[in-house]
C-alpha cells in the first residue's frame, strides 16, 4: 500500500479554522510579533535555533516560510486568535519525505495563552490536515529531551518516542540529545 503525498495541497495556501483560532499564511506584519513570541525565554529555551533579535530576523524567517511552501518542502501556519485578532503561536509541517509520506511538525505558543486549550485546539487541527489532506502516513516530532510540556502534549495525541539520540544535534557550543516521537495514521483512525 504506497502513500502519496497530496500536492495539490501546495496549489494555494490552505487556511484553515477551529473553534478559537484561524491558521493562515504568515504575512510580513507578523514579524514584530513573531520577534516578541520566538525571542520570549520561556519560548525560546528548548528550540535549540538561533533566538532573533530583530524583526528582521523574523522577516526572514517568514519569508522562509513563504519559499519552503512555494517549493512544497513545507508549510508553516500563523495561528490567529479569532477574538482578539493576535498571533498566538504557529504550527509547521516540513521536512516532508515524499517517498514514505512522513513529516517532521513544530510548534510554538505565547506563554501567554500556555493552559488555555490552544495547543491542544491547533494540534487536533493540523494533525487532521496532515493526515487527511496533506495524506501523510506519519507525523515526527524532534524534541529537545528537557522540554517536558512539548513531550507530555505529543503523548497526550498518541505519539509514540521512537528515538533518543545521544549527542546528535550541535548548537550553542554544546552537543544536545534530542528524543524523536512519532504519530502513525492508523494510530487516530
Amino acid at each position: 500500500m504506497q502513500t502519496q503525498v497530496n500536492e495539490h495541497v501546495f496549489d494555494t495556501f490552505p487556511e484553515l479554522e477551529s473553534e478559537r483560532l484561524v491558521f493562515k499564511a504568515y504575512n510580513i506584519e507578523h514579524a514584530e510579533a513573531l520577534l516578541k513570541m520566538r525571542s520570549h525565554q520561556a519560548v525560546s529555551k528548548y528550540m535549540d535555533t538561533e533566538i532573533p533579535t530583530h524583526v528582521s530576523d523574523t522577516e526572514k524567517r517568514i519569508k522562509g516560510y513563504h519559499t519552503a511552501f512555494e517549493e512544497g518542502k513545507g508549510i508553516t501556519w500563523a495561528f490567529i486568535d479569532k477574538t482578539s485578532n493576535q498571533l498566538v503561536g504557529d504550527f509547521g509541517i516540513w521536512r516532508i519525505d515524499r517517498k514514505n509520506a512522513r513529516g517532521e511538525i513544530g510548534y510554538i505558543l505565547h506563554p501567554d495563552f500556555w493552559g488555555k486549550g490552544y495547543m491542544t485546539e491547533a494540534m487536533n487541527t493540523l494533525i487532521r490536515f496532515g493526515f487527511n489532506d496533506l495524506n501523510l502516513h506519519s507525523l515526527e516530532a524532534n524534541v529537545n529531551i528537557d522540554n517536558e510540556n512539548s513531550k507530555t502534549l505529543l503523548l497526550k495525541f498518541g505519539f509514540k518516542l521512537e528515538a533518543y539520540f545521544r549527542e546528535n544535534f550541535y548548537y550553542n557550543g554544546q552537543f544536545l540529545d534530542s528524543e524523536i516521537y512519532c504519530l502513525l495514521k492508523s494510530d487516530i483512525n
